[in-house]
């Protein structure tokens, strides 16, 4: 069954009377653990560096596969979580690629998308890797994850914070969508964001498209999502800010 980011629920799961409750209540087991956090936020050089080496790694392999922006995503989704849990060795830079490989196979393969590790790996670096190779990193990450490969993201909070901006227009809701999505692809690189449930940066990507979009409702946009019980206001306005100053230095350097 294809992973959909928007509905990440198993078929069994889909049948449950309150699906986005059951979401909010699940999504800290998706995120990484505060191991990752406390590295980045003590500016642990070896795990900066090497979460931003193997993302510009599944970037690369976006453009060299030729697959959408969903794949990358969720092998970031995978790479994070498993860095958070696993202490990875320092010194061994093979180690590096196998797992930005493996993540990228995993998160194909839920996806039902076909992917070509071959075309990925190349040898410019050297290393290598055969399926079993690869497939046993892939069993290790999978225990790590404890099997939850159908990951909460930001993306499955979308639709539900939508609804309570009341908006009527199905072209300006689809405007609000894209723009919001388009934020929450780039925010996945800001390690500042982190530490903020999918939920908070889903809600927090809407505001920001919402005030850049549609200003005149922005205001009681919102002061709905504020009021939400699953929300914690000063979580929401701390991820905003963080969101809102990542978009205006990207329009600062669109304008040089």
């Amino acid at each position: 069954m294809k992973l959909d980011l928007e509905n990440p629920l198993t078929s069994s799961e889909e049948h449950q009377s309150d699906t986005i409750t059951y979401l909010f209540a699940s999504e800290f087991d998706h995120m990484p653990s505060r191991n990752l956090l406390n590295f980045l936020e003590t500016c642990d050089h070896f795990y900066i560096s090497f979460r931003q080496e193997a993302i510009s790694l599944i970037l690369q392999a976006q453009c060299s596969c030729n697959c959408g922006p969903f794949i990358p995503y969720l092998a970031v989704n995978f790479m994070d979580r498993f860095i958070s849990r696993m202490e990875i060795p320092q010194g061994k830079p093979w180690i590096l690629r196998l797992l930005v490989v493996s993540c990228l196979s995993l998160a194909a393969k839920m996806e039902n998308t076909d992917f070509s590790i071959s075309n990925f790996q190349g040898d410019e670096a050297g290393f290598l890797f055969d399926n079993k190779t690869i497939n046993r990193m892939e069993l290790l990450i999978l225990d790590t994850l404890e099997w939850r490969m159908r990951s909460i993201t930001p993306f499955s909070f979308v639709h539900f914070f939508i609804s309570l901006s009341q908006l009527k227009d199905p072209a300006l809701t689809r405007t609000l969508k894209d723009r919001a999505t388009e934020i929450i692809f780039k925010a996945q690189n800001e390690i500042k964001l982190l530490k903020f449930k999918p939920s908070i940066i889903a809600a927090s990507a809407l505001l920001v498209a919402s005030k850049e979009l549609l200003p005149l409702q922005f205001p009681s946009f919102k002061f709905s999502i504020s009021a939400f019980e699953c929300v914690n206001e000063e979580n929401l306005l701390n991820c905003f800010d963080t969101l809102q100053e990542m978009v205006e230095n990207e329009n600062g350097r669109r304008q040089c």
